[in-house]
């Protein structure tokens, strides 16, 4: 869904943010801090960063916080923030999948903007909650798909806007890694330890942890609809109570069909994200690994290698690209696009003649068409997608409406 500010471009105080999660022995907080700062768009100025009260403390101490301001928990946070006229606009909220929707209630109902890591949360009911509470209050809410960031993602969804492929018949996409081939969570590895336990990960592994990315990046490239699934959840490594590996069959209203594979069993793949899209008239490829280059096939044609520089870029694409041709970008760039995007409806929401005062009540304004991000209604549809998935399989296989 595009979020849209009419202020962009007109810049005032750096937007203060706090965070939930992240501390230290954290990767993902670390890849947030970073994407936050990229565009000097942020200033960290508070954090709950750890469940632990001592962890906490020691990790805002490392990163510079004041100490009045390093939480023990976020419900303490939330309370003691929106009462400080200087308290944070935004909070990013970047700890294991359970911890997302009370924490976003939180910081919601205390008339705080929220970016949240996917999925959005554990249950449809909780995703359904937050919508609602995000609708009543007019706040910015950002999920960090961060791959709909970048610059050939954008070129190739506009390609299909502009009706370049013609009616999309048929959808690939994949997401494969190996880290978890072994047992990895048996040696208390962090990272591995949460993703695979059902009270912290929810209902879905595999499918939640990077499953939500694939699906959400043939939504934001296609447009399409998916209105059924038929999905087959497997868990390879014995004792694994959570999947590592899927498989789906998308049927999309349109009439469209499509394949989804995500795996963390694959030996071989590190972050092997990729999408195929054929329509009529024509088809794409795009690959995460390689990501300043998209594969484009007019039928009847050779392929072309659309290049993210040299003005090949369309508008979109153009728009979120920060160096020259040939000087890669990638991950953390991809990713501070979004929350450079975020930034700007954050600005349009408050207006930069505020000071960076957060109006309590205040309605989002009428948005731009060009920022886009991903939103709590990508969020919401990410967790029905696990919800069908793990129904679809649990029932052996059978086709499952979202």
């Amino acid at each position: 869904m595009a979020i849209e500010a009419s202020g962009a471009g007109t810049r005032g105080r750096r937007i203060r943010l706090g965070m939930v999660g992240g501390g230290e022995g954290a990767f993902i907080g670390a890849v947030h801090r970073i994407a936050a700062r990229l565009d000097d768009e942020y200033e960290l100025v508070a954090g709950a960063l750890s469940s632990t009260p001592e962890k906490a403390k020691a990790s805002g101490l490392a990163l510079g916080l004041d100490p009045e301001r390093t939480y023990a928990d976020f419900a303490a946070m939330a309370k003691a923030e929106s009462q400080r006229e200087d308290g944070i606009e935004a909070v990013a909220i970047v700890t294991p999948n359970h911890v997302h929707a009370a924490a976003a209630e939180a910081f919601l109902k205390a008339g705080i903007h929220v970016i949240c890591d996917k999925p959005l949360t554990t249950t449809l009911a909780d995703a359904k909650k937050l919508k609602k509470l995000v609708e009543s209050s007019g706040l910015v809410f950002g999920v960090t798909h961060n791959y709909t960031g970048y610059p050939m993602v954008r070129h190739a969804r506009e390609l299909i806007r502009r009706g370049q492929l013609g009616d999309i018949r048929v959808v690939q996409v994949q997401y494969a890694q190996d880290w978890l081939t072994e047992s990895l969570e048996a040696s208390g590895q962090k990272q591995a330890e949460w993703r695979v336990d059902p009270k912290r990960s929810g209902a879905g592994g595999c499918i939640g942890d990077i499953g939500t990315h694939a699906f959400n990046l043939a939504d934001f490239i296609t447009g399409l609809e998916v209105e059924s699934l038929l999905a087959d959840l497997s868990a390879f490594v014995p004792g694994r109570k959570l999947d590592d590996n899927t498989q789906i069959l998308l049927r999309y209203k349109s009439g469209a069909r499509g394949m989804l594979w995500a795996s963390q069993v694959a030996p071989g793949n590190e972050n092997n994200l990729s999408i195929r899209v054929y329509g009529s008239k024509a088809g794409i490829e795009w690959r995460q690994e390689e990501p300043n280059h998209l594969l484009y096939t007019p039928f009847g044609q050779p392929p072309q290698i659309i290049g993210r520089g040299a003005g090949a870029a369309l508008p979109p694409a153009a728009r979120v690209s920060r160096v020259p041709a040939g000087h890669p970008e990638g991950y953390l760039e991809g990713f501070a696009n979004i929350y450079t995007e975020i930034a700007r409806a954050i600005r349009a929401h408050r207006g930069d003649d505020s000071g960076g005062k957060r109006g309590k009540g205040k309605k989002a304004p009428r948005l731009d068409p060009a920022v886009t991000f991903p939103t709590v209604d990508d969020g919401l549809k990410g967790v029905a997608f696990i919800e069908a998935a793990v129904k679809s399989s649990g029932k052996g296989g059978t086709w499952v409406k979202l």
